[in-house]
């Protein structure tokens, strides 16, 4: 978050908590002035726009990522571990950030936002390199079934990581998303390791 000056960071702050305490549909310059106790001039100032200030939350879950995923890639875990880290790691930063959770997996705010699209598409590009620096060593190495392409494997734990993610946030955060997950990720364990002959 280098990139953002002090006011701004702030500012982004803000808008996570009014998120959290409504919803991203009522994330307005308007209502974030009124939460900050400024003019909507004052966010003006350091943000053009409310797409540029949803920018801003992608990228700080977007570097806490990078650091998460590049940490897994050259860790020397055990190939499942690295997974299990990865989505864990992203469950426990949900639960204490829900809002993030809101913006990153709304896709229907991104449709008409090509720089929103894109970083959400950057966000899926790192998740699947470090899944796949974690597949294809731990297939090279006998830990995870080869049966089953990379490519595919990705899909279905990211799909999965998703679904749980999506599922959780409409239920109005009704469930313990770090043990839901942990869940999913016994399961999946089960899906990736090699059936012994």
């Amino acid at each position: 978050m280098s990139e953002y000056s002090e006011r701004q960071i702030q500012i982004i702050s803000k808008a996570i908590e009014l998120i959290a305490e409504k919803s991203i549909q009522e994330l307005t310059i308007k209502n974030l002035a009124n939460k900050l106790g400024v003019t909507d001039g004052a966010i003006y100032r350091h943000f053009e726009s409310k797409a540029a200030i949803l920018l801003g939350i992608l990228r700080m879950f977007q570097k806490r990522a990078k650091e998460n995923m590049e940490k897994t890639c050259t860790s020397d875990l055990p190939a499942i571990e690295k997974i299990e880290y990865l989505f864990s790691n992203n469950f426990k930063y949900f639960t204490e950030f829900p809002s993030v959770a809101s913006v990153v997996f709304s896709e229907s705010i991104f449709q008409n936002d090509s720089l929103l699209s894109q970083e959400v598409h950057q966000l899926l590009n790192m998740q699947e390199k470090a899944l796949s620096c974690a597949i294809l060593k731990g297939q090279e190495n006998g830990e995870i079934c080869k049966q089953i392409p990379e490519k595919e494997l990705i899909r279905i734990i990211i799909g999965s990581m998703r679904y749980i993610v999506t599922k959780w946030r409409l239920s109005n955060y009704g469930f313990d998303l770090i043990a839901e997950g942990h869940l999913m990720l016994v399961s999946l364990n089960k899906l990736l390791t090699p059936v012994e002959p």
